[in-house]
């Protein structure tokens, strides 16, 4: 942009708030290693350059900018006298980078006095050394505080988690430990029956239509269908009944076993007319055996194929051995998040996925996403449980333009106006003491802007809240600069002051 040099006078800096208290040498000192410029209209320095230079407003219009996602939002427009920017921590020297953290442009011609960066980080240090030390405990005692919590925020997470995990894997281990016991007992028994059929006084044809009865009742357990419990309740009073009549003793033993393996009178009929009736009695008993092994053998497989699933939920989740960064699904994402926390969501909470299944696969850090789709359904379990506990949790995704929306809403009291635009700030939280270190939403900033270039606001009123975050479809994702840790610089930009 053009600029012109101007001369300095120690008089004119010496009236900005910020060199008021200055001594005449000291404002000589300022005008001898800085200089006055003159910019017309336009930027004066990018964001993420290398901060060379600290700018003090002498007259003009100054706007700020900070980038979000692909855009510059503006965050700061003043024509006062004195306020500054630019490399505002040139004291802290190579422990932190020393870049622009935003965008300044003039709209009208405005004049600055420019300092050297390395000049202000000496005169910091040789005029201030009090407050240069105050201001360098205040900068990395804040950036600490917030990395060791955050850590704690990650260690409380994956804590609740676990449990919500052990205990989703414990029920269907349970059912599995149980069903093996109980098979164990009827292969017992199936052999003990076996051994009385095999003294008996039954032809060889008999055995063998015996054993393929056995075979097609297995196969018809495969296929049982799903009776409703008045339909149930019928088909075992008919089966009782024809038990009854065919002079099957306790027949009311066997009769849910076998509407539940999906047997009716007409298969009875079957089975009578096949084998003699001196054993009708017995082969009731052996294929009610047959009958309750093949359920027993379908409980544990259901229960280990749960298992299955809620430890590739767990790895899903978790991105175990995947490329950091790669093209997702984020519903995949999702199902994985919600199935790793509906310990925790319970059942008082009604879960509503509104997938928009056409989205295409994103270039994304799953397992970040993964934590900020933790943090966002954990507040709104928390907010819905703040009213009594029951309500809807919906989850929908959809195509905003070139960007890919991932919206949770639920039901809960709603966030207020007057710190709705603080929710995001480090620290601050809503929770009671304990429950929360008001970094869960900072973190999930981070991640969804800096890492992603995407977005994430808040819409809300009582009953009706939702968080949105807007990632882009195809833009690639970089990792230069970015930083999911809360050590990492404020989100807001610094504003001249």
């Amino acid at each position: 942009m053009s600029t012109s040099a101007m001369p300095c006078d120690p008089h004119e800096i010496g009236s900005l708030f910020l060199f008021e208290k200055l001594t005449p040498e000291q404002l000589g000192r300022l005008c001898a290693e800085g200089r006055m410029e003159r910019f017309e209209p336009g930027p004066v320095y990018t964001e993420g350059e290398p901060a060379t230079c600290f700018y003090v407003m002498v007259e003009g219009t100054v706007v700020l900018y900070r980038r979000v996602g692909g855009d510059d939002v503006e965050v700061s427009r003043t024509s006062q006298r004195g306020v500054y920017a630019g490399a505002m921590q040139a004291y802290l020297g190579d422990r932190v980078p020393q870049t622009y953290v935003n965008t300044l442009r003039v709209t009208e011609p405005t004049r600055f006095f420019v300092l050297p960066a390395q000049s202000f980080a000496d005169i910091m240090r040789e005029w201030f050394p009090m407050a240069a030390h105050l201001l360098e405990g205040l900068f990395f005692g804040s950036r600490n505080t917030q990395r060791a919590i955050g850590q704690r925020e990650r260690l409380l997470a994956l804590g609740s988690l676990s449990a919500g995990l052990t205990h989703e894997l414990n029920n269907p281990a349970a059912a599995a430990v149980r069903a093996t016991a109980a098979l164990r007992e009827r292969v017992g028994k199936m052999r003990h029956k076996l051994a009385i059929i095999a003294r008996g006084p039954y032809s060889r044809e008999a055995l063998a239509e015996l054993i393929d009865i056995q075979e097609r009742t297995a196969e018809r357990v495969a296929k049982a269908p799903v009776l409703t419990p008045l339909e149930a309740s019928d088909r075992e009073d008919e089966l009782v009944d024809w038990l009854e009549d065919h002079g099957i003793p306790e027949g009311w033993r066997v009769a849910p076993t076998f509407v539940q393996a999906g047997l009716d009178t007409d298969w009875l009929e079957q089975v009578a007319a096949t084998v003699p009736e001196d054993i009708l009695t017995g082969a009731i008993g052996w294929l009610n055996y047959t009958v309750e092994t093949e359920l027993l053998m379908d409980e544990i497989d259901d229960s280990t194929t749960r298992i299955s699933h809620l430890v590739d939920a767990a790895k899903q989740y978790a991105q175990l051995d995947r490329a950091p960064h790669r093209d997702v699904d984020v519903h995949e994402l999702l199902d994985s998040t919600l199935l790793m926390l509906s310990g925790k969501i319970g059942p008082r909470v009604r879960v509503v996925k509104d997938y928009d299944r056409s989205l295409p696969r994103i270039p994304a850090y799953p397992a970040e996403l993964n934590q900020v789709w933790t943090n966002l359904i954990d507040n709104a379990v928390a907010a819905i449980g703040s009213t009594g506990g029951e309500g809807v949790l919906t989850v929908r995704t959809a195509r905003e333009g070139d960007r890919l929306l991932v919206e949770f809403r639920d039901t809960g009291p709603g966030v207020p106006e007057d710190i709705r635009d603080r929710i995001f700030d480090p620290f601050f939280t809503t929770k009671p003491v304990g429950e929360g270190t008001g970094l869960g939403l900072d973190i999930s900033w981070r991640i969804v802007v800096h890492k992603h270039h995407g977005s994430l606001h808040v819409e809300s009123v009582p009953g009706d809240t939702r968080f949105q975050v807007l990632l882009p479809l195809t833009s690639p994702v970089t990792d230069a600069g970015a930083d999911t840790d809360t050590g990492t610089e404020p989100r807001s930009a610094e504003e001249p002051a």
